[in-house]
């Protein structure tokens, strides 16, 4: 496994290790309950799993609140559990990655624990500590449904300190070199252990400076830079993903000159998609893709439909937001911060053409793909959970008593209705080969095999109609070009005359003459290999 860029044409798949699956009946899902399921996610053709936190937390952010960078969670497991997942997932071919949190801890940690109770701590200035709360008067708050302010009092310690997100999560002081070498070591740590790289959270936020919005700062690049270096340095292959959610412009700088980044997260990307779906016209997803400025050769953009977040709406115009608001969050607790706390499948009303759409577009637009677990069988959410847990709730392996994942009793609650286990799970849709689940895994299979997909490049084509996306894919000699309809009605499109040649259609086989007006159904797509 020692290809330097294996990252450019894979497929990732992000996992709630706690929702996956149980293998001691506790109710929590574990890394052996992870491990025991590799096969699964091979079958579906899966390169790299993305695991969300597992390190020990009081979870007030499900675990993105860190109490020990050092260590596993006895929930999931233990550190020797962890070793046995990397070693089965790579004799699998199968890469994993974890979360890195760099920007904040839990405020249970003993770091911000010593930070708080005496002035003259060692680990004091490991956090952002101020007289008053006026300071970085410029800086936007993210959590805008639950955080007054970026400035929380602390009693114990006479001061305010900071944060980005929740109250529970200070933030670290990144202009302490401390602070910097001690993230090196937290990262020397897990790559020892055999892991493939970092999701690399909230990355903008890591240094404040007066008289700026505290995001995306020079001082901030330095930092990821030395990372970079020290990954390069001992760690080839392995790499860094960044989860900034910028406008492109603003991601570009992350990827520096092939020396920060390896990944990016698309964020524009996503919500455009929907967009598009709901308008039944490509135009917005045109606009931000050629609004994306060019990256280094090394690097590669990520994207997504849906994650463990809200469907974040911030690189939106207010008026775009407002709009998605109404046509995707009609109810108002589906709604929460700037985004909407929905899945996949209810998003898209349940309509397997359309869940089958975006997904085609996913796989075919540039950059590596990410599958959020249980969206390949069009899993649902429960919106009677709190905050974004509704989308983070047990895999539905089969229809036996809690869905397959627990022997005992879930975590949480399940999801009911039309999309419970009983009517949606793996096991059914293993059976069937015109299941969504078989869908997936053909496009997978297919998207692997076709260098086209693995370049950044694309080219849309003018055929005159704006309900069908239409694009060309190229790379490594070889040509893809794509159309997706976007529309509930027949369509026509007619190329323009330079592609007036044969091809053929990846999924029927079949080849094409495009000289005459191609025909699509409602939220039909073609993949076709241009000879």
């Amino acid at each position: 496994m020692n290809n330097n860029l294996w990252y450019k044409n894979a497929v990732f798949y992000e996992i709630s290790v706690r929702a996956f699956k149980d293998s001691n009946g506790d109710g929590h899902g574990d890394l052996r309950g992870l491990t025991e399921k590799l096969d699964y996610l091979q079958t579906l053709g899966v390169d790299c799993v993305w695991i969300m936190p597992i390190y020990p937390s009081p979870l007030r952010d499900d675990g993105y609140d860190i109490a020990d960078y050092y260590s596993v969670d006895k929930t999931y497991g233990s550190l020797d559990d962890l070793k046995v997942l990397i070693e089965a997932a790579h004799q699998r071919n199968i890469r994993i990655v974890m979360d890195l949190v760099l920007n904040h801890t839990s405020d249970q940690h003993p770091w911000f624990q010593s930070s708080r109770m005496d002035k003259n701590s060692p680990y004091r200035d490991y956090y952002v500590w101020s007289d008053d709360n006026t300071r970085y008067k410029d800086t936007r708050i993210i959590f805008v449904d639950t955080e007054p302010s970026n400035w929380t009092w602390d009693e114990q310690a006479g001061q305010y300190f900071w944060h980005r997100f929740y109250a529970t999560q200070p933030d670290l002081n990144f202009d302490n070199p401390k602070v910097q070498a001690e993230m090196l070591n937290v990262a020397r740590f897990w790559l020892d252990l055999g892991i493939d790289g970092f999701r690399a959270d909230a990355v903008p936020y890591l240094i404040e400076r007066e008289g700026t919005n505290c995001e995306n700062l020079p001082e901030t690049h330095v930092y990821l830079k030395q990372l970079r270096a020290f990954m390069d340095e001992h760690y080839p292959g392995r790499i860094l993903l960044c989860e900034a959610n910028q406008w492109p412009e603003d991601v570009r700088p992350y990827f520096g000159d092939g020396d920060e980044f390896h990944m990016g997260f698309h964020f524009p990307i996503m919500p455009r998609i929907y967009m598009a779906l709901k308008k039944g016209r490509f135009e917005d997803m045109e606009a931000i893709m050629n609004r994306t400025p060019a990256i280094p050769e090394n690097c590669q953009w990520c994207t997504f439909l849906r994650n463990h977040d809200e469907l974040t709406l911030e690189m939106v115009t207010e008026e775009e937001r407002q709009w998605m608001w109404k046509e995707y969050a009609p109810e108002p607790r589906m709604k929460l911060n700037l985004g909407i706390r929905r899945r996949l499948a209810p998003l898209l009303d349940n309509d397997r053409r359309k869940i089958e759409l975006a997904n085609s577009l996913l796989f075919t637009l540039p950059g590596t793909p990410i599958i959020y677990y249980g969206d390949e069988i069009g899993m649902g959410d429960n919106l009677d959970l709190f905050d974004r847990n509704g989308v983070r709730t047990p895999m539905q392996w089969d229809d036996s008593p809690h869905g397959g994942f627990t022997s005992g009793t879930p975590f949480t609650e399940m999801v009911k209705g039309e999309y419970g286990f009983a009517h949606i799970n793996v096991a059914d849709q293993m059976k069937s080969d015109y299941s969504l689940l078989r869908t997936i895994q053909r496009m997978i299979a297919l998207r692997k095999k076709h260098a086209a997909f693995g370049g950044s490049d694309m080219q849309w084509i003018k055929t005159g109609n704006p309900a069908v996306a239409v694009y060309v894919r190229q790379h490594a000699g070889e040509t893809m070009l794509i159309l997706n309809s976007l529309s509930d009605a027949l369509q026509q499109v007619a190329l323009p005359a330079e592609y007036h040649q044969n091809g053929l259609e990846l999924f029927s086989g079949k080849t094409l003459s495009l000289q005459a007006p191609i025909s699509l159904q409602p939220y039909a797509y073609l993949w076709i290999k241009l000879s």
